[in-house]
């Protein structure tokens, strides 16, 4: 562009033909240091590549080869956009209005990631994006309908990842809505800073002091508890492992950030992107990396892979439990039944704006 040589590179091509009457592709952003790839087919992040000591690029985050693994195989929800309702909603269904909503119950009772056939499961419209020299990346679109999964409205979604000069990776996430609907939209990426094997010896820090209680199907109770002199305390640096045995299975809970505000009626629900809060740094101590997570979401869910054991991923590696992290940042889980959260519910003439940041250190 006018002989300036662009930092930050953009490359597309075909993932598959075309899957539901539409064309599959896979981009690749790349500043020279690391890149990231997402397919439109879920706006799902199938790869983020960074040097590592020997030299050599190793992935970050678990997945597979081929977009046909990602349809047939994909119930972990590698790397993609969960929604339009992220997280879990309690036996399946609310009250908008004084309307009565029945969604998909894939989760025992629960309707967990927007149901059977969530947006990870739709092949949204992409293009790239370039922003300037030092900044670019892909666009995505999807009008999820009036009806689909049983939500209300005709909501317009856009996911945008953008990639910079100082490896941050920006995700955005912005919807608007004909009908009050719920809405929680989060990436479902699961991070391994050395590429491969256990994730029990990275360390994380978080700044949060309080975690949602849950009961034994993971559904909030609508109280906030304590992490003090808990296995949930992760305000001291601490490995995943350390604690990890008295937590059950592992983690797979909603941490509270610092964006949290009660007296805030629109902390579930953000209509501002411009302030963010540092969550939580995890570093993996052998190939020094370290990610710093940044968001403007009242939470983040910390899943240690509990149940991703059998599972053939990315050259016909085999998961195990505890071989990745996510951190969803989201709206607290069942809000739409839980009075006591702050709103989930956009309306009409409202535009949702979720921020994260994840920002990496080789």
């Amino acid at each position: 562009m006018n002989g300036v040589k662009m930092m930050i590179n953009v490359k597309k091509e075909d993932f598959q033909n075309s899957y539901d009457g539409k064309k599959v592709f896979l981009y690749t952003v790349s500043n020279g240091t690391m890149s990231f790839s997402v397919t439109n087919y879920g706006a799902t992040v199938t790869k983020i590549d960074f040097p590592s000591k020997n030299g050599e690029m190793e992935n970050l985050v678990l997945g597979f080869d081929s977009v046909e693994e990602y349809i047939k195989g994909n119930g972990c929800y590698f790397g993609v956009v969960a929604g339009r309702f992220a997280n879990r909603i309690g036996n399946g269904c609310f009250q908008i209005e004084g309307k009565n909503y029945q969604l998909d119950q894939n989760d025992g009772k629960n309707c967990l990631h927007g149901g059977f056939v969530g947006i990870n499961h739709r092949v949204f419209d992409i293009e790239p994006v370039q922003i300037d020299e030092n900044l670019a990346g892909v666009k995505l679109f999807y009008l999820s309908k009036d009806g689909e999964q049983g939500m209300p409205g005709n909501v317009e979604l856009e996911v945008t990842y953008l990639l910079d000069k100082n490896n941050n990776l920006t995700c955005f996430y912005t919807a608007k809505t004909d009908k009050a609907t719920p809405i929680n939209i989060t990436n479902h990426a699961y991070f391994n800073l050395a590429g491969k094997g256990t994730i029990l010896n990275h360390t994380v820090k978080m700044n949060s002091t309080k975690v949602l209680e849950v009961n034994d199907k993971l559904i909030p109770t609508g109280k906030l508890l304590d992490v003090a002199d808990t296995p949930f305390d992760f305000t001291t640096e601490k490995s995943i492992g350390k604690d990890i045995k008295e937590v059950g299975s592992g983690y797979d809970h909603c941490y509270v950030t610092e964006m949290y505000n009660p007296d805030d009626e629109h902390c579930g629900c953000p209509l501002d992107d411009s302030d963010l809060v540092e969550f939580c740094k995890v570093k993996e101590l052998e190939n020094d990396v370290e990610m710093q997570v940044f968001t403007n979401m009242e939470g983040c869910q910390f899943y240690t892979g509990n149940h991703i054991k059998g599972t053939v991923g990315k050259n016909g590696q085999v998961y195990k439990s505890h071989d990745a992290f996510c951190l969803e940042t989201q709206c607290f889980p069942d809000t739409p039944n839980k009075p006591e959260f702050p709103t989930c519910v956009l309306q009409p003439g409202q535009l949702m704006k979720a921020k994260t940041i994840y920002s990496f250190n080789f």
